[in-house]
């Protein structure tokens, strides 16, 4: 008997972009009344026919995923990686079931488990006790199968003052607890993960990943995982599938497609770097979204020199004690460097109406030596409700700056800070002027 769980043919998704008509001068009003009718003819042969109707005056085909061809076999743990719009997203929902594909086929064989979006799955109206037995059904367990796994699974997300609470009232951070805690024990074959995980606090998050590794290592079910922490990525997985504009650009040892992938890495030149399209790893309530992050000084960014950004968002409902903040991230996921408005002067924001506003961030003089860098940019309202949360958002390089010493291009750390020293002045000690013959290292 084959141990292939998960076996895709030719899969290829395509969706239908809408795009508004700008013209180039003033339209006549004849033309105006023609496209607009052939606009209607064309949306009332689609409904007809079944097809997905497409607002706009001309229609493109956008291939989300095109001729992916792959298999997983049982207790493989795989990782997904690419650039945001790579198709990642597009072909868990496939696998989940959640969308189906335009061309070619998958193959599953056993029970799947998703965890694609904070609170996907649950009944808003429903306490967290009849999710679990929701979700249970759902996956063709019996009620006395599940109830064997409620002790394991309420001690696991630390939800129990609030089982019996409408999970509507969860925070996005209880979502995720309680999610993966359901998904992880209620014994599916093939467990599906996308970046929700970032939700989750640290500790947290450090407890799901053991959890797959035990999944998969001592009851042999296969895990599928998304993440932008490469560096978690490589030490969890066997094997690792690069998606590029919706097409497999490599597949294989994890390890070896990671280098192969940051090797290849864009860097972000531009001034104004556009936010607002990409995709989050959890909806949150929606209330805040990021637009743009504009960099107010020169590019590439230099260590030891001044740094001053603008991060634009919208927000759509008055929000209290809004916090934002950026982190540096090496190009294997680990955060280096953070900046919180929060912690620089404990002044949190309230905005009292929806609008789009921006936020100006000051660094004196970067302390990261020169490499690449990735830049997450997040949001909170609070100490712990997140409003949006962007993961490697951009990719970009620091260089020496002019007062940069030669000795920190063997990159031994990735941030130097100033500190202050003072020499005990004792006989012993010799300035390099006065001898040419000491030269030591750090």
């Amino acid at each position: 008997m084959s141990d292939t769980v998960i076996s895709a043919e030719n899969l290829s998704k395509s969706y239908l972009v809408g795009h508004k008509f700008v013209g180039a001068h003033r339209e006549q009003f004849r033309e105006v009344v023609g496209r607009e009718a052939r606009n209607i003819v064309r949306n009332a042969v689609n409904i007809a026919r079944g097809r997905q109707v497409v607002l706009g005056d001309q229609v493109e085909e956008f291939w989300a995923l095109k001729d992916l061809s792959f298999e997983v076999e049982r207790g493989e743990v795989v990782g997904i990686i690419g650039r945001n719009g790579a198709g990642k997203s597009t072909l868990l929902k496939i696998l989940s079931r959640i969308t189906e594909p335009t061309e070619g086929r998958v193959v599953l064989r056993g029970r799947v488990a998703s965890l694609l979006e904070v609170g996907t799955g649950f009944h808003g109206e429903l306490t967290g006790r009849e999710n679990i037995y929701l979700n249970g059904a759902i996956l063709g367990m019996t009620r006395r199968e599940i109830s064997r796994k409620l002790d394991e699974i309420i001690a696991f997300a630390e939800v129990e003052r609030f089982l019996d609470t409408p999970v509507k009232r969860y925070s996005s951070g209880m979502y995720v607890r309680l999610a993966f805690a359901i998904a992880a024990h209620l014994e599916p074959e093939i467990l599906i993960i996308d970046e929700v995980l970032a939700v989750g606090d640290a500790e947290f998050q450090q407890k799901c990943l053991g959890k797959m590794d035990e999944v998969s290592r001592s009851q042999g079910r296969t895990v599928l995982f998304v993440s932008h922490n490469l560096g978690i990525l490589g030490k969890l997985c066997s094997r690792a599938i690069w998606l590029d504009r919706g097409l497999i650009c490599e597949s294989g040892a994890s390890q070896g497609v990671i280098r192969e992938y940051l090797s290849r890495g864009a860097l972000i030149v531009d001034r104004v770097v556009r936010l607002d399209h990409l995709p989050r790893p959890f909806l949150g309530g929606n209330e805040l979204r990021f637009r743009s992050i504009e960099w107010l000084t020169e590019l590439p960014l230099r260590h030891g020199e001044e740094v001053r950004a603008r991060i634009a968002f919208e927000t759509r409902a008055p929000l209290a004690n809004v916090a934002v903040a950026i982190g540096f991230c090496d190009l294997a996921g680990t955060r280096i460097l953070t900046y919180d408005s929060d912690l620089q002067d404990r002044s949190r924001q309230t905005l009292t109406q929806p609008a789009v506003y921006s936020v100006d961030l000051k660094i004196d003089g970067l302390p990261l030596q020169p490499d690449t860098y990735r830049l997450d940019i997040g949001c909170r309202s609070g100490d712990s409700y997140g409003l949006d949360y962007l993961p490697a958002a951009l990719q970009m390089e620091v260089l020496a700056g002019p007062t940069t010493p030669s000795f920190i291009s063997q990159r031994y750390s990735g941030v130097r800070l100033h500190s202050g020293w003072t020499w005990d002045p004792g006989n012993s000690l010799t300035t390099s002027a006065d001898s040419d013959e000491m030269s030591p290292s750090v």
